[in-house]
C-alpha cells in the first residue's frame, strides 16, 4: 500500500520529482538589458530549431557530470543571422558535446538587431556577449571553473558576437557598482564555426586569444576565416585553420552531414583543445592571463 501511494504520487507531481533536470537559466540583468528595462518581460518566440524576440539575455547552463568536469568552460553563441537564434542546433546540442568533455557549458540567447522591427543595433549583440562572459568568470567558484580556461564558441552570426567580444575592449570596470562588471570579460580561448565578419579589427589585439576556425570552400563565409587566419598569422597568435571542400553553410555540429569531413568536424576541435592544454585541468591555458 505504501509504494502504490509513493507511486500514484509521482503520476500527480512530476514537476516536483523531475524538475532539477531542467537546465539553469541566468538573467544577464535580472533587472532588465540597460536602457531596455521595460522590455525584460516580454515572451520569447519559439519554434522547432529557432528562438526569437530575445529581449532578457539570458545564459543557460549545461554542466557537465562531476565525474567528468575538468574546470573548462565555454560561452556558445548560435548563429542566425541577427534574426533568430538556432538554438538547439548551434546551442543545446553543442553544450551536451562539450559536456561530454568534461567542459561546462552557456548558452548565450543575445539580443537580434536584424529581427522585424527589431529595436537594437549590433552594440546590444557585443553587450551581450561581453556580460555573458564576465557573469561566468566572477561565478566560476560557483560552477566548478577554472577563470585561466574560459573560452568562446560562436556560429555564423555567434562568430560575430565571439570576434566583437574577443576583439574589443574587455577589461574589467574598477569602479562599477554591479561586480559582475568588475570582472574581465577576455576569453582564454576562442573558436569560430563559419563566421560572418562583424568585430574583426584591421589589426588584432596584442591580447587576442588562440583560435580555432572552420568553414567549407562552398560557403560565403570562408573569406572572413581567410581574414581572420591572416590576421593571426600577422599578430603571431596561435591560430588553427580548417577549410573543407564541400559543406555549406549552417551544417552546425555535422550529424546531419552525409559528408565525412564535416560529419566529424567535432573531433577536430576537440583535437586542438586537447592540444592545447584546454582540457587538462593541470595545466594552465595557453592565454591565461
Amino acid at each position: 500500500m505504501k509504494l502504490k501511494k509513493i507511486f500514484l504520487t509521482a503520476l500527480l507531481l512530476p514537476g516536483t520529482l523531475f524538475a532539477a533536470d531542467a537546465p539553469q537559466i541566468i538573467s544577464l540583468w535580472p533587472n532588465g538589458a540597460p536602457g531596455f528595462e521595460a522590455r525584460k518581460d516580454i515572451p520569447e518566440e519559439a519554434a522547432s530549431y529557432w528562438v526569437k524576440n530575445i529581449n532578457n539575455p539570458t545564459l543557460t547552463v549545461f554542466l557537465p557530470p562531476k565525474e567528468k568536469a575538468n574546470g573548462a568552460a565555454v560561452i556558445i553563441c548560435p548563429g542566425g543571422g541577427f534574426r533568430e537564434l538556432v538554438y538547439n542546433s548551434e546551442g543545446v546540442e553543442p553544450a551536451k558535446y562539450f559536456n561530454q568533455l568534461g567542459i561546462a557549458a552557456f548558452v548565450l540567447k543575445y539580443r537580434l538587431f536584424r529581427e522585424t522591427n527589431s529595436v537594437y543595433t549590433i552594440e546590444n549583440p557585443h553587450e551581450d556577449g561581453v556580460r555573458a562572459m564576465r557573469y561566468v568568470r566572477s561565478h566560476a567558484a560557483e560552477f566548478g571553473i577554472d577563470t585561466n580556461r574560459v573560452g568562446m564558441v560562436g556560429y555564423s552570426a555567434g562568430g560575430e558576437v565571439v570576434s566583437l567580444t574577443s576583439f574589443g575592449a574587455t577589461d574589467g570596470l574598477t569602479n562599477a557598482p554591479d561586480a559582475i562588471d568588475r570582472a574581465d570579460a577576455h576569453p582564454n580561448f576562442i573558436a569560430e564555426i563559419y563566421p560572418g565578419g562583424a568585430g574583426i579589427p584591421e589589426t588584432l589585439p596584442k591580447n587576442a586569444p588562440p583560435a580555432f576556425l572552420l568553414v567549407a570552400d562552398d560557403d560565403n563565409h570562408t573569406e572572413t576565416v581567410l581574414k581572420l587566419f591572416t590576421l593571426y598569422r600577422a599578430a603571431k597568435i596561435p591560430v588553427e585553420v580548417h577549410v573543407f571542400t564541400k559543406g555549406g553553410h549552417g551544417f552546425n555540429q555535422g550529424q546531419r552531414s552525409k559528408l565525412k569531413t564535416i560529419k566529424d568536424w567535432p573531433q577536430r576541435l576537440t583535437d586542438w583543445m586537447g592540444d592545447n592544454n584546454i582540457l587538462d585541468p593541470d595545466i594552465p591555458a595557453a592565454s591565461a592571463k
